[in-house]
């Protein structure tokens, strides 16, 4: 398993982190997500033979935020 920190861009209330944290736990292989809406960041510990960074990013892109 890695764990990868990614900024989020756009979060500004609670249900900013529920949609990001749905959205990084549906993909296959995201074991734990926590989301830090003060930090604007997201904490990923996933399989990277079944996920990558990238569809990550796609994953918070796709809910609405921007992520580096």
């Amino acid at each position: 398993m890695d764990t990868i920190v990614l900024e989020v861009e756009g979060m500004s209330c609670q249900g900013c982190v529920r949609s990001v944290t749905a959205a990084l736990t549906a993909l296959p292989g995201v074991e734990t997500v926590t989301v830090s809406l003060a930090e604007g960041r997201a904490s990923v510990t996933f399989d990277p033979t079944r996920a990558s960074s990238d569809d990550l990013r796609q994953a918070i892109a796709e809910a609405g935020f921007d992520s580096r």
